[in-house]
């Protein structure tokens, strides 16, 4: 069995959304809500611009550690609390980056924390992955 130390960094990535990726997102999901795409009803509904879906969110961060993982059936458990939006501009898009570190051991699981950041805040708190050791 493999040795871990709390606070150890397993995975992380960074990820590169635009417009177009809201679009494929949305198809794929059946989220048609149109803060994600358009700008005036953002701007009407007092947004600071449209927002990436916080599924897409919470998927992309929870996939990071899938490759380190190897087999995504050892993922128990997965949640998050949403605290920021992430903003995608029309020309430059967002930069979500993801960091999993251990935060718990016991004797069948791990606690992988994910810090999960766009514009240098942190946009789902307590992002908290409960994974099957491996045998």
């Amino acid at each position: 069995m493999t040795a871990y130390e709390i606070g150890q960094v397993v995975a992380e990535r960074d990820v590169h959304l635009t417009r177009e990726s809201l679009v494929r997102y949305a198809g794929a999901s059946g989220d048609f809500n149109p803060i994600h795409f358009r700008d005036d009803v953002a701007a009407r509904v007092g947004l600071p611009g449209v927002l990436a879906h916080g599924m897409l969110t919470m998927g992309l961060s929870v996939e990071t550690i899938v490759p380190w993982l190897g087999d995504a059936g050892r993922i128990r458990d997965y949640g998050v609390r949403f605290t920021r939006p992430v903003v995608v501009d029309a020309e430059t898009g967002a930069d979500v980056r993801v960091v999993a570190t251990v935060g718990q051991i016991d004797d069948e699981t791990l606690r992988i924390d994910l810090t999960v950041t766009h514009a240098d805040t942190t946009v789902l708190g307590k992002a908290q992955v409960r994974v099957a050791r491996e045998a």
